[in-house]
């Protein structure tokens, strides 16, 4: 046995990746409610793909909900922090608008477990993850604001009712993109791809190319200067 903390034994090896025992718990547990559900995982279940105590597991989440609910916010954290990073230093509607979809899709595409799936579960409709919900809704505000910002410019009448909603339902495509897949990371759709859509959607006609590299250089500076928090 190794070692997780002082008085708390491991009962195997290292077995999934994270820098902490709470970063392996976490991805233990979105694997595990992602391929099992969430009522059909135990925390002992969690414990054991971890392989630590079930005990030394409530040091750091005291229930199964506050592991899900620690996932579910870090799937919206993330965007959220970086719309307002976009608004601050972009003045550029479709750069903006492009930017904030490309980085969502990308890290909806590039995190390890298909988060996205679970924000269909009936857990999720009650008061424990109400701080889930409200950011949820603080992103979706984000996304229709510069959508509004983007239609405005490119002086889009003909578009419908509601396409100001469509660029985050179109993000949030990808969560079912990769449902779909027949294997992990087989999914055809990418970033890029549903960020482009959401131009077309609020009424660009011209080149993405331009804004796309614009869009790019954006989030690598952002990223550079305002790094994202781990969960």
């Amino acid at each position: 046995m190794t070692a997780t903390g002082v008085g708390r034994p491991r009962l195997s090896t290292r077995r999934r990746p994270g820098a902490t025992a709470r970063e392996e718990i976490l991805d233990a547990a979105a694997e595990l409610f992602t391929t099992r559900g969430f009522t059909g995982t135990s925390t002992r279940m969690i414990a054991d793909a971890v392989g630590i105590r079930q005990a030394s597991m409530y040091h750091h989440f005291a229930t199964k909900d506050d592991i899900l609910a620690t996932l579910l916010l870090g799937t919206v954290a993330g965007p959220v922090e970086r719309a307002e990073q976009i608004r601050i230093n972009c003045e550029d509607p479709m750069v903006r608008m492009y930017a904030l979809a490309l980085f969502d899709a990308s890290q909806l595409a590039a995190s390890r477990w298909n988060l996205g799936a679970l924000y269909l579960l009936p857990e999720v409709s009650t008061d424990r993850f109400a701080d889930f919900r409200r950011l949820r809704n603080e992103l979706m505000v984000r996304y229709s604001s510069f959508a509004v910002d983007a239609l405005r410019a490119n002086g889009g009448s003909d578009c419908g009712p509601g396409t100001p909603e469509l660029p985050f339902r179109l993000v949030e495509a990808m969560i079912g993109a990769r449902s779909d897949a027949i294997s992990p990371r087989a999914f055809a759709l990418t970033p890029h791809t549903i960020a482009a859509a959401a131009l077309r959607t609020l009424g660009w006609s011209g080149p993405t190319e331009p804004i796309a590299h614009s869009a790019v250089v954006l989030l690598d500076q952002l990223a550079e200067s305002c790094p994202q928090p781990g969960p």
